[in-house]
């Protein structure tokens, strides 16, 4: 299995203004943690994209770019990048600039986002949502698959036969699709061949499994092999050496941000007792002890049977301390554990 962390990079606000502040030293620290990342032996990392003030990427590509010059293994990849309301040409065009620079470690992980503030600035309608991801999906595959593709769409003007370059070292560039449980999604994924990421980042996990079905479903259908499938699990978590440690470190931030988000979308406010709740053993929160998260992850396994599992350990503003902290438990303690276990039941079966 493949093991990882990705972040949305928090930024630090004027507590007055609410308007972002030392958002240089909001890069240094996410440089830190990839290059922290890349030595402890993790797999991937993620950056997302967003349009808003609470955080720093608007351009995975470049940022992801710079981590690239620092580390020497790790995969890079969007956490997501907001294919609706990009350009497929030039999405393809950064991450396959970044796939040169980084020797061959670029991947898309493209979705709709979980926030809509790029659709207006970009001059899309969110009546659109749905049409707007298939047709761009459509267009960056075609244009991973060839350099000049004949194309119309409704959505963006046609190519006629234009080429696309440069052209990415690994062939193909690698595109997961990112749902938060769309069903349409997760088919599209599974006939298309493409791997899948299922981001949980509340209820029970095994109220999920119907999702990673439906995409082995769907792939079986459209006569994908099975072992050209991946599914990957991104969620919410932090690693310490004491079980107080990961939720002195983890909790307050993460309530404010998602009480925050909450108010935006009229949730009430995330209470102890929810958060409690996810850190049982049906929860979705991966915090604790390497241990605990030992544990949750096997246990995940038995329901998904995914091959890469990504923490989002920064929700708000954990101290950077902790979190490379929690960033080298990962990569030390836990995920040679889960991959030594598994290869165990492997050699059992």
């Amino acid at each position: 299995m493949q093991f990882g962390a990705y972040t949305f990079v928090e930024t630090r606000r004027d507590p007055l203004t609410g308007e972002p502040v030392d958002v240089d030293k909001s890069f240094a620290d996410v440089l830190e943690q990839i290059e922290l990342a890349d030595r402890v032996g993790l797999d991937v990392f993620g950056l997302g994209e967003h349009h808003r003030p609470d955080y720093a990427v608007s351009a995975p590509a470049v940022a992801l770019a710079a981590a690239a010059a620092r580390t020497k293994r790790i995969r890079l990849t969007s956490a997501v990048t907001v294919l609706s309301s990009d350009d497929p040409v030039r999405v393809y065009q950064q991450f396959a600039t970044l796939d040169l620079l980084s020797g061959g470690r670029a991947e898309i992980m493209a979705g709709r986002g979980s926030f809509i503030e790029s659709f207006p600035l970009f001059g899309y309608n969110l009546e659109d949502y749905d049409e707007l991801f298939a047709e761009k999906l459509d267009l960056l595959l075609a244009i991973r698959a060839k350099p000049k593709v004949a194309w119309k769409g409704r959505h963006r003007p046609p190519l006629n036969g234009q080429g696309v370059y440069p052209r990415a070292l690994q062939q193909p560039l690698p595109v997961w699709i990112a749902s938060g449980g769309t069903p349409q999604s997760v088919a599209r994924a599974g006939m298309l061949g493409l791997p899948l990421a299922i981001a949980i980042i509340g209820g029970e996990p095994a109220r999920f499994a119907p999702l990673a079905e439906l995409y082995r479903e769907a792939g079986r259908r459209a006569g994908v092999a099975p072992d050209a499938l991946a599914v990957g699990i991104n969620g919410h978590g932090f690693l310490a050496d004491t079980r107080e440690a990961a939720i002195d470190a983890f909790f307050p931030p993460y309530a404010e941000v998602m009480s925050r988000v909450g108010r935006e979308r009229g949730w009430p406010p995330l209470t102890r007792a929810q958060f409690d709740q996810g850190l049982g053993p049906r929860g979705h929160l991966m915090v604790g002890t390497p241990d605990e998260a030992i544990t949750k992850i096997l246990a995940q396994h038995e329901v998904f049977g995914h091959q890469r599992y990504l923490m989002q350990m920064q929700v708000g503003a954990q101290p950077q301390a902790a979190i490379l902290r929690s960033i080298e438990l990962l990569g030390t303690v836990v995920a040679p554990a889960v991959r030594e276990e598994l290869a165990k039941r492997k050699a059992q079966v």
